[in-house]
C-alpha cells in the first residue's frame, strides 16, 4: 500500500478562487491587522505567505512590527485601538511572543468578532457549546477542509490527536466531535501512546518533534495528518516520518505543502467571515 497524498497546496488554491469571488461581493476591502513582536526570522516566512496570499485575494494585510522589549500594556492598547476601527475586519497576534507578554491576555483583549485566530474565550466557548456562530482556529479548520476536499468523512471514525495545545489539539478535538467522530486526545506524557495511535482511523500529529511518528504508530490504512513544521539541518520536516508512514497509511499529508497552505487560506476565510459578521451587526 502506498498512501494517496493529501495535497494541501492544490486544495488551498481551489479554495482561494472561491474566496476571491466572496471578497469581490463584500461592501469594502477586508483588512487584517497582524501584530508581530520581536525579530524571529521564521516569522517573516509565515508573514510573507499570508501577505502574498491576501494580495491575491484582494485582502489587505497590515503588519505591526514591534520591538521584543515592548510591554504588554502597549500591545493591548494597540489591539483596543483596532477593535474600535470599523474598517478593520480582523486582528491576530503572530507567535511566538517575548516572555514578558502573555498571549492569552492579548487574545482576551481582541473583540471576538475580529478574533480571526479563534482563540478568544467566547469563540472557544461557542465551539464547545455547539453554537455555529464562532470562528474556528485556522489549522484545525484547514485540516477539516482538506479532508472534506478528498471526500473523507469523520462520521463514526476514531480520530487520535497527538498534541493537546490550545492552538491545534484541543479545538480540533471539538470540531471532530461535532462531525460525529470519536476523539482521543493524547500528548507527550500519555502512557502506551503507540497502543492508542495504532487503533486510530485518523491520526493527527501536532507534537513539535521532527519525524517522531513512524510506521509503528500507525494502523494499516489509517489517514495521517502531519501538522508539524520543524526546521532541521536537512530542511523542513514534519512530525511524521513521511517515507516510512506513506507505505502503510491510506492518505497522508506532506510537509511542506500539506497543512501549512491550508492554515493560511483558512485564516483568510476567517477574515472574510469576520467581516460578514460585523456587517450583519
Amino acid at each position: 500500500m502506498t498512501a494517496i497524498i493529501l495535497d494541501g497546496q492544490k486544495v488551498a488554491n481551489q479554495l482561494a478562487e472561491k474566496l476571491k469571488i466572496q471578497v469581490r461581493h463584500l461592501s469594502r476591502t477586508p483588512i487584517l491587522i497582524i501584530i508581530s513582536i520581536g525579530n524571529n526570522p521564521e516569522n517573516k516566512i509565515y508573514l510573507d505567505k499570508k501577505i502574498n496570499r491576501g494580495a491575491q485575494l484582494g485582502i489587505k494585510i497590515k503588519v505591526h512590527h514591534l520591538a521584543a522589549s515592548t510591554n504588554e500594556r502597549s500591545v493591548i492598547d494597540l489591539i483596543q485601538h483596532y477593535n474600535q476601527d470599523q474598517l478593520v475586519s480582523g486582528i491576530m497576534v503572530q507567535l511566538p511572543l517575548p516572555e514578558q507578554i502573555s498571549y492569552y491576555h492579548l487574545v482576551r483583549a481582541i473583540n471576538p468578532l475580529k478574533d480571526v485566530d479563534g482563540f478568544n474565550e467566547q469563540n472557544v466557548g461557542r465551539l464547545w457549546n455547539g453554537d455555529s456562530n464562532f470562528i474556528a482556529p485556522a489549522t484545525p479548520r484547514g485540516i477539516l477542509s482538506l479532508l472534506s476536499a478528498y471526500d473523507l468523512s469523520l462520521k463514526g471514525k476514531h480520530t487520535v490527536v497527538i498534541g493537546r495545545s490550545n492552538l491545534v489539539g484541543k479545538p480540533l478535538a471539538g470540531l471532530c466531535l461535532a462531525k460525529d467522530s470519536t476523539v482521543t486526545l493524547t500528548h507527550r506524557k500519555t502512557t502506551n501512546l503507540r497502543k492508542i495511535t495504532q487503533i486510530a482511523d485518523i491520526l493527527v500529529v501536532a507534537i513539535g518533534q521532527a519525524q517522531m511518528v513512524d510506521q509503528s504508530y500507525v494502523k494499516p490504512g489509517a489517514i495521517v495528518i502531519d501538522v508539524g513544521i520543524n526546521t532541521t539541518a536537512q530542511g523542513l520536516m514534519g512530525d511524521v516520518n513521511f517515507s516510512a508512514v506513506k507505505e502503510i497509511s491510506s492518505y497522508i499529508t506532506p510537509v511542506p505543502k500539506g497543512i501549512g497552505p491550508m492554515t493560511v487560506i483558512s485564516l483568510l476565510e476567517n477574515v472574510v467571515k469576520a467581516q460578514k459578521s460585523q456587517e450583519l451587526g
